[in-house]
């Protein structure tokens, strides 16, 4: 498999050759029981690879119940508490911390990998060049998906959205519920920043954006990978899709963006936001309203409302998020500091942990 990177990296191509044999530890990382039956399905999905990871490491995040019983029933798993603190980026530093694979996989634990996932994303790092590769997320609706649901907003989901390459191609970042990085990247610049990352329902973000710009500023000549042929099927509740959790999630992602900007700036942060918001949301408006005036459906119309929508409540989470991020840094001791973009969001939104 060859691909160009001549708008990174001059003239050069790259070429990956198969693999053979395994090298990469998979994490699961899990919180909440009510999720067990996803959790065993993760597990299965990862077992039944084509290509067979060297383990499989399941991070429950502070739950004693939910860690006795993954301990008494996932066979053939290495399952341990999260050591750091609570939350997805401490839950995952944890799994890296005991991770013997030369390459660190994560898979989300209400995700199912399709049986060539882990091959083709050991296949895309057979070039040095490459930090790390993510794979497409196919979002699996448990209900009927939303008629106003924009495809330029799936990320709301933690699911591809419109806009990604269709190809083998760079990016900034993979979506963090279907990845997989060298272990070097780890050992070189650290782990996963916590106070950015998920904890529990709180739909915060961005800590594998972070991660992965800190890791393209130390290695400007190396980069990350899209391979949508390593994908994962996604579960979507009917509890996300609708305008309630839309609305939460786009604010928080404004907010976790805002804090990431201030950790390593705001240029390399926004370097494909600015492609996203000019280009493909543009082009999803006219898309959808050019469908709406053919097919004469009003779920087109109301695609468009949702993108105009996420766009202003997204940009308005990234305003809040900046202004008390640098609040934090001019007024150590004001009354009100919320340090972590958790801390923000808390105080933001009424009853966050009722989002699921």
């Amino acid at each position: 498999m060859v691909f160009s990177t001549s708008s990174m990296h001059g003239d050069q191509r790259v070429e990956y050759s198969p693999k053979t044999t395994t090298h990469a530890s998979v994490i699961i990382c899990a919180y909440t029981q009510e999720r067990w039956n996803d959790l065993q399905e993760a597990v299965a999905s990862v077992q039944q690879q084509t290509q067979p990871p060297h383990e499989i490491i399941v991070v429950v995040d502070h739950n004693p119940t939910l860690l006795t019983l993954a301990q008494k029933h996932l066979q053939g798993v290495r399952v341990l508490e999260n050591q750091e603190e609570r939350g997805l980026s401490g839950a995952r530093n944890t799994g890296v911390s005991i991770a013997q694979g030369d390459y660190i996989a994560f898979l989300d634990d209400d995700a199912i990998a399709s049986q060539s996932w882990l091959q083709s994303l050991e296949e895309a790092l057979s070039s040095s060049y490459v930090m790390g590769v993510g794979g497409a997320v196919t979002p699996q609706w448990m209900a009927q998906e939303p008629a106003w649901f924009p495809e330029e907003f799936y990320w709301v989901v933690g699911c591809t959205y419109r806009g990604l390459p269709l190809e083998t191609a760079p990016v900034r970042n993979p979506i963090g519920a279907n990845m997989c990085i060298r272990r070097e990247v780890f050992e070189t610049i650290g782990g996963f920043r916590s106070g950015i990352g998920r904890i529990g329902t709180r739909p915060v973000g961005c800590e594998e954006t972070e991660f992965c710009i800190r890791a393209r500023q130390h290695w400007p000549e190396r980069f990350f990978l899209y391979e949508p042929h390593a994908n994962v099927y996604h579960r979507v509740p009917t509890s996300r899709a609708n305008w309630y959790y839309f609305w939460a999630r786009c604010y928080a992602e404004g907010i976790s963006k805002a804090f990431v900007a201030r950790f390593v700036g705001a240029k390399d942060t926004l370097s494909s936001e600015s492609v996203y918001t000019l280009r493909t949301l543009p082009q999803g408006v006219m898309r959808n309203l050019g469908l709406a005036l053919r097919k004469k459906r009003l779920g087109h119309l109301e695609r468009v409302c949702a993108i105009i929508i996420g766009l202003a409540v997204t940009t308005f989470g990234y305003l809040v998020g900046r202004f008390f991020s640098q609040r934090n840094e001019s007024k150590p001791t004001t009354r009100f500091q919320p340090k972590t973009a958790n801390a923000l969001l808390a105080s933001s939104i009424d009853e966050p942990d009722t989002i699921p």
